[in-house]
């Protein structure tokens, strides 16, 4: 973990040039919290659904449990990962390795939220947590009524205690402060509530001074996991491998450069390939020794494109720690070391 000022406010990261497949294993899986881990009593814990509802409900983990669930694999991301001063960062997991895949099972939250009868003048909802700085979150009512699960289920067992035990949200392809943990309270409202999580922080700061807010949607982003940063090869034969994900779907294309960026090859792309979840991508290649760089760049079925870092600069400026999702490259020297370039 790396040193911070506030003990109580940490993060993990989860070693992405030692996964194979797509999913993380749970105890593997990134971890950031801003007010360290609740310890909640599964029994005792209530889930408040109440505001511009008709039938405010108060839902225990048993009754929540009972009600129809799903399983779907998706990808998480928290949105400072990467974040512009750690792109060159030596290995995967030190530069991207906030970014996890698993399957999660629960309810859907519309599901929830139609049992409480949500009003029309509900626009937003507010989402928080039992955690001792009670994480506040506002969410447009559409994506609610979409795709997200009220999660207690992880890669086939419970949430562990770190993943948000024993309810989360989980929203799909958005950044990973969304998908509240130690889920205790969502109160349908008529705008976003502008708390302290989502002003203060997660905002993106742009050239001419303004912050962007609100920049929800995890943008198509890859990595090259083998080889990377902190490892060696020998010349020869040498399969390319690493992960490609979006949040606004389906990952459709994924391109390797071996000569910085010059000349791209496409990547054959392992299925399954799911919506808003991690692909694993792969090359046959023959190292020959000499120095070079290697890159990856990904493209997804809305037709996004992973961009350059030079091309991701020349909007954003440099003074965000969100967001980023520029190419990485990692050089390859004579004698095989791979370090960032």
């Amino acid at each position: 973990m790396p040193e911070t000022r506030f003990p109580e406010e940490s993060q993990s990261r989860t070693p992405l040039q030692d996964s194979c497949g797509i999913l993380t294993p749970s105890a593997l899986h990134y971890e950031r919290h801003h007010s360290g881990v609740p310890a909640i009593d599964p029994a005792a814990h209530r889930l408040l659904i109440h505001g511009l509802v008709d039938r405010p409900i108060i839902f225990t983990v048993e009754d929540i449990r009972r009600l129809p669930s799903i399983s779907r694999i998706y990808f998480l991301e928290c949105s400072g990962n990467t974040v512009w001063a750690d792109h060159a960062g030596p290995t995967a997991q030190r530069s991207h390795g906030l970014a996890s895949c698993s399957e999660w099972t629960g309810v859907p939250l519309s599901i929830l939220l139609s049992e409480a009868g949500v009003q029309p003048r509900a626009r937003w909802i507010l989402a928080e947590g039992a955690d001792a700085c009670k994480m506040q979150r506002s969410l447009p009512i559409e994506k609610a009524m979409d795709d997200i699960l009220v999660a207690w289920g992880q890669n086939g067992e419970a949430l562990r205690p770190e993943q948000g035990y024993p309810l989360r949200l989980v929203v799909p392809g958005w950044e990973g402060n969304v998908s509240v943990k130690w889920l205790r309270r969502i109160e349908a409202v008529d705008q976003p509530y502008m708390t302290r999580d989502e002003t203060a922080r997660y905002t993106d700061l742009m050239p001419d001074g303004k912050a962007r807010i609100f920049t929800f949607v995890m943008d198509a982003k890859s990595i090259i996991t083998c080889p990377s940063g902190g490892q060696s090869v020998k010349p020869g034969f040498c399969e390319i491998t690493g992960l490609a994900w979006s949040g606004r779907g389906r990952i459709e294309r994924v391109e390797i450069s071996v000569d910085g960026g010059k000349t791209w090859i496409d990547a054959a792309l392992q299925e399954p390939r799911l919506d808003k979840s991690f692909t694993r991508f792969r090359l046959p290649w023959k190292w020959d020794g000499s120095e070079v760089e290697l890159q990856s760049r990904c493209a997804d079925n809305t037709g996004s494109v992973q961009p350059s870092w030079d091309a991701l600069v020349a909007v954003r400026g440099v003074h965000s720690d969100y967001h980023n999702n520029a190419i990485k490259a990692w050089k390859i020297s004579a004698d095989g070391r791979v370090t960032s370039a």
